[in-house]
């Protein structure tokens, strides 16, 4: 009954006790009778309870759209059916427990909520029954800005998109609707919100199972790998939970440059566990070892002198690549392709591609490396290169280069040789060779020595003639007169070419008696002058001369002549010297 009414009925009653004649005593209980039954009336009060309080209710009513609860207030609760999952609890006369949500609405109605209710229950029960690190069972109900939402039996908890997983995301919409565990990383009390993640729960299960994988496995076991990763070094493969590393140098037995030559990522390998570093968790795999090593008989397949062929797989700037078979490659260097060139680029002989043939060299099994050579196919001109060009020998040679120490000469094709600038001359003060030869020079020269197995010929040139020094104070002794063609003037004197080819040094105080200021004052080049040998040093290879010492004692007439020949205005010039002298 409403409360209007209520108060209006006990009014009217009241009134209508009155007008009868009752005595005192039956005046007062009766009061007492009323005041007691308005007590009981008012026992279902709403100042009794308080907004967000769950109460008791009984279902009374069901319609299409909402249950009708009666939980003994003043009147009774509409909640929406969608609040109630089960249809089992749709049952008229139930006992089910209700929020307070209003304590009346616009119209006065009380406003309750099933699933409030559940809810405040399901947050008493986490909060008295879970804590941070708990693991329970959620549902991903819907996406929100950050991550997702997790429905724990009711309550809401919010999963951060860096906790949903373990690994890269493509998109979190995958997730909506997947039931899975999750770890609760902060409870507010306050905010009566959850923080929850997965990715925890999946990280410790995968140290678990890595755990465990490490003591599984053993070295030389065959296991089932996915390309997860490809570098430069190598390739990461996932083991069921526990990474490995396939080095490049342990995929094949043959040479690749890159991993991606022989996978691609998600490729699925079996492999061979080749070590296992169980303090670090690390496990190095080969996918080459699991076929035999082609190298293991390599030395008795390839013996040294052995001829070969095959293709010219690679090219580096010392030399080719060759595949004599899948997995075994030898290197032919540069050095090795030609007796008669100096090769620098392998493209001047072979390309990529090329069939070639060769000879095995030598082998380094340990470092897997075969040598080969394709000049060896050929004869080597330097194997009957001290017979062909004994010491003594005169040689017609050809001017290759020219080097600041000496020219390199060809004595036929392959079979090069040095003539060494001291050796150009006997006499002259070579700077350069250039002084005396030209590249392309057809020119005559002796073998002076020859080293086969470092294959150097030296020649000479001067050798095809006597030294002038060994018998030079036989030939000029000291104090003879010479004759000389002045080839050079200095500020210190003139030098003569003496007629056995020797240069003389006329020093300045040697000129003569007369005074003059400078050398050309006295002698001029090109002019033939006599002199006398005032000192030979042999050893150094140097002739001292004095014109002075001899006009010493001369006549007039061999005075005179001290000027043998000369052009007319130089010879002018030293008749009017002369005269004036």
């Amino acid at each position: 009954m409403p409360k209007q009414d209520t108060q209006k009925y006990f009014e009217d009653e009241s009134k209508v006790l009155t007008s009868f004649d009752f005595d005192k005593s039956e005046t007062r209980e009766f009061e007492n009778l009323l005041n007691k039954r308005e007590k009981t009336s008012e026992k279902g009060s709403l100042n009794t309870f308080i907004s967000g309080e769950i109460l008791k209710g009984t279902i009374v009513e069901v319609t299409n759209d909402f249950v009708v609860v009666d939980v003994g207030l003043k009147s009774e609760g509409l909640i929406p059916i969608e609040e109630f999952g089960d249809n089992a609890e749709l049952e008229l006369g139930r006992e089910v427990e209700v929020l307070l949500d209003q304590a009346e609405d616009d119209v006065g109605q009380i406003v309750l909520s099933r699933e409030k209710a559940r809810r405040e229950r399901q947050w008493e029960y986490l909060t008295q029954n879970c804590e941070e690190g708990s693991i329970v069972k959620g549902k991903v109900v819907r996406k929100v800005k950050g991550g997702l939402m997790v429905d724990i039996d009711g309550m809401d908890a919010f999963l951060p998109g860096s906790q949903i997983d373990n690994k890269r995301l493509k998109s979190i919409d995958d997730y909506l609707g997947q039931t899975f565990e999750v770890k609760i990383l902060k409870i507010n009390l306050e905010r009566k919100n959850i923080v929850v993640s997965r990715r925890e729960i999946l990280e410790d299960e995968k140290i678990h199972k890595k755990a465990e994988m490490l003591e599984d496995i053993h070295e030389g076991d065959i296991r089932r790998g996915i390309v997860k990763n490809i570098t430069d070094f190598g390739v990461f493969l996932d083991l069921d939970g526990i990474d490995g590393l396939l080095h490049i140098t342990d995929m094949t037995w043959k040479r690749i440059k890159h991993p991606s030559e022989i996978v691609t990522l998600g490729d699925t390998l079996d492999v061979m566990i080749l070590n296992i570093d169980r303090e670090k968790g690390r496990v190095a795999l080969g996918l080459k070892q699991k076929e035999s090593n082609p190298w293991d008989d390599i030395e008795t397949r390839y013996p040294p002198g052995t001829r070969v062929s095959g293709t010219i797989v690679n090219m580096v700037p010392y030399g080719a690549f060759i595949e004599l078979e899948p997995g075994i490659e030898g290197l032919i260097h540069v050095s090795e392709m030609s007796w008669v060139k100096n090769i620098t680029d392998p493209t001047q002989v072979v390309n990529k591609g090329d069939e070639v043939r060769a000879i095995v060299l030598s082998i380094q099994k340990d470092e897997g490396k075969i040598s080969l050579g394709i000049k060896q196919l050929d004869r080597n001109p330097w194997e009957d290169v001290e017979e062909n060009y004994p010491i003594g020998k005169k040689v017609q040679v050809e001017v290759k280069s020219l080097t600041n120490y000496g020219a390199f000469v060809e004595l036929e094709p392959g079979v090069e040789g040095l003539i060494h600038i001291s050796d150009l001359s006997w006499i002259k003060k070579v700077s350069h060779p250039s002084e005396m030869l030209n590249k392309g020079d057809k020119v005559s020269a002796i073998v002076l020595s020859v080293d086969r197995e470092s294959k150097k010929i030296t020649l000479g040139v001067k050798q095809l003639s006597e030294n002038p020094w060994d018998k030079v104070e036989k030939t000029m002794p000291i104090g003879s007169v010479v004759r000389g063609v002045v080839t050079r003037v200095t500020a210190f004197g003139a030098f003569l070419k003496l007629d056995n080819g020797i240069e003389g040094l006329v020093h300045i105080n040697e000129l003569s008696d007369q005074s003059f200021s400078k050398v050309e004052d006295v002698i001029s080049i090109d002019t033939e002058i006599k002199a006398r040998v005032l000192n030979i040093d042999s050893e150094n290879k140097r002739v001292y001369l004095s014109t002075k010492e001899f006009l010493k004692g001369q006549s007039k007439k061999d005075q005179d002549d001290i000027v043998v020949t000369s052009s007319p205005k130089k010879k002018k010039e030293t008749e009017s010297h002369t005269k004036s002298s």
